[in-house]
């Protein structure tokens, strides 16, 4: 079985990710109201499939390929960082 980490860097290689990075967050929403399951995990993506994107399509773009994963209770929360490589490298 996939552990979530890979899972979901390999949906988002539809993206060319120059960078990934992911932290579960779990064990910090223990007992969350609301929550029947699922994991609670951050992530950073860092493509050029991001140039001349709002923030809100980027978030659109790397919540798509996930999409059955948060509908199957997969993930309850994803925080997403989405950046261009000049955003990421530059700053």
């Amino acid at each position: 079985m996939k552990t979530m980490q890979s899972n979901i860097e390999n949906r988002l290689q539809v993206l060319k990710p120059l960078v990934f990075e992911f932290h579960d967050d779990s064990h910090l929403h223990a007992g969350h109201a609301g929550n029947r399951g699922g994991g609670h995990y951050s992530i950073l993506v860092v493509s050029e499939e991001f140039t001349g994107i709002s923030r809100i399509n980027r978030q659109r773009m790397v919540n798509a390929p996930l999409q059955d994963l948060f509908s199957d209770g997969l993930i309850h929360a994803l925080s997403i960082k989405a950046l261009t490589p000049e955003e990421y490298f530059n700053s």
